[in-house]
């Protein structure tokens, strides 16, 4: 009977990974199809990149600019609603071969931008369905970066399988069918238990409730350095795939060939590296296993690029970073979660998520500048010493305040418990 209980209320947590993982290949199919689809029907390498822009704008503002919305509509009326407007959007894409391509531009901003809000509104489901789950947070957000990376490192080539063998149209009609079957998903099984008045979201005005996400946030010296430290991260690492990684395979091989297989390594270790970390999360201290992860999994797979041209080396780095990396999401993740009230989480988490994943698009413009004006090698070996030094000082801080003994306390009155 005990058991039967536990599956019931785990279900509603299995079912919103597995929406989640759904949307993840979908966002997959979409990132490789819809640029293949504008290629062949234009021509024009620039009408790709405005596609992409298209999809990662919307996405980035509704992240944080719909957050208030999202408390007064519900988070999971809200996730259903978004997955649901993304499956139309796509279906319109993959049912009219003869649509303008404003018209496309326009439909693949609707979809990022539900995308955005839909992303955001499941993690905040993630914190009552694991709670009535029973099971430890910072094992399901390990679990949950797991299926993430699983999904990146299956949805791509996937992706480029189905397009040559289906077309691009085919491929974004599959698109569609996974944001509805995420939509389903949520609908019919996750369903968590309504918040107590006290920490449910309040009606605020739209501006003081967007307001109250980023003062809390300005509040938390921890989360702002964490967040500051996934910019970082993101930045260089963005830098170093898309710009340092080509020009230096171009350089030493000449063959585009080694920068999958570099990437694919990259892409084994941290799913590795996430497999290990959930199986022994509830056991490491969070905040080390985080400081530790991003010193071992940012610098080193790019200095390792300006140190040696040995393929074989730069592999075992590389697996050894995406192993070392794996760490940090998850414990940002259950950090998030314990320390934002669960008022706040929707408009804070919107906040994060922006923050972070600006510094993709920047460190690839500055890496390419860079690169063209100082040369490869200085730009490597500069960017990662940088990265190594603002990633190892947080690193000492955390190490020297937990070897200090702790304050004295103050001597109870006589007959108080301790």
């Amino acid at each position: 009977m005990g058991e039967t209980v536990i599956q019931k209320r785990r279900a509603g947590l299995y079912a919103l990974l597995t929406a989640d993982v759904f949307s993840a290949f979908g966002s997959r199919f979409s990132v490789v199809a819809i640029p293949w689809l504008v290629l062949i029907t234009t021509g024009s390498p620039a009408k790709m990149g405005l596609v992409a822009a298209a999809e990662m704008i919307p996405y980035l503002l509704t992240s944080v600019l719909a957050a208030p919305i999202a408390d007064r509509f519900g988070m999971r009326r809200t996730s259903i609603t978004c997955d649901l407007s993304s499956a139309v959007a796509m279906s319109i894409v993959a049912a009219a071969p003869d649509f303008g391509f404003w018209q496309l531009v326009l439909l693949i901003a609707v979809s990022g931008g539900m995308r955005g809000v839909g992303d955001r509104v499941k993690h905040v489901l993630l914190r009552p369905v694991t709670a009535e789950s029973g099971i430890p947070m910072i094992r399901v957000t390990s679990a949950y970066e797991a299926m993430n990376r699983t999904a990146g490192l299956i949805g791509a080539p996937l992706a480029g399988i189905l397009v040559a063998t289906l077309g691009a149209r085919h491929t974004i009609w599959l698109d569609a069918g996974t944001f509805l079957a995420a939509a389903v998903l949520v609908w019919a099984l996750v369903r968590p238990a309504p918040e107590p008045e006290e920490v449910a979201p309040a009606k605020e005005p739209y501006l003081k409730a967007l307001r109250g996400g980023f003062s809390f946030l300005r509040t938390d010296k921890l989360l702002l350095g964490m967040i500051a430290t996934l910019f970082l991260i993101n930045f260089f690492q963005q830098a170093a795939s898309t710009v340092l990684l080509p020009l230096w395979v171009q350089e030493v091989f000449g063959s585009p060939t080694r920068i999958g297989i570099i990437l694919g390594v990259f892409a084994a270790g941290s799913l590795a590296g996430n497999v290990v970390f959930t199986i022994f999360s509830t056991k490491l201290p969070q905040m080390l296993s985080f400081f530790i992860g991003a010193a071992i999994g940012g610098a080193p797979r790019i200095l390792v690029l300006g140190l040696t041209d040995n393929l074989a080396v730069v592999l075992v780095v590389t697996f050894l970073a995406g192993f070392g990396i794996a760490s940090v999401n998850p414990v940002v993740g259950a950090i998030l979660y314990e320390r934002i009230p669960v008022e706040l989480q929707t408009r804070v988490f919107g906040v994060v998520a922006a923050v972070a994943v600006s510094g993709i698009p920047i460190g690839s413009a500055l890496a390419g500048i860079a690169a063209a004006g100082a040369g490869l090698k200085p730009t490597i070996l500069i960017g990662g010493a940088v990265l190594l030094t603002l990633t190892l000082i947080p690193l000492f801080r955390y190490r020297r305040a937990s070897s200090e003994p702790p304050a004295t306390e103050p001597a109870q009155p006589a007959g108080e418990a301790g």
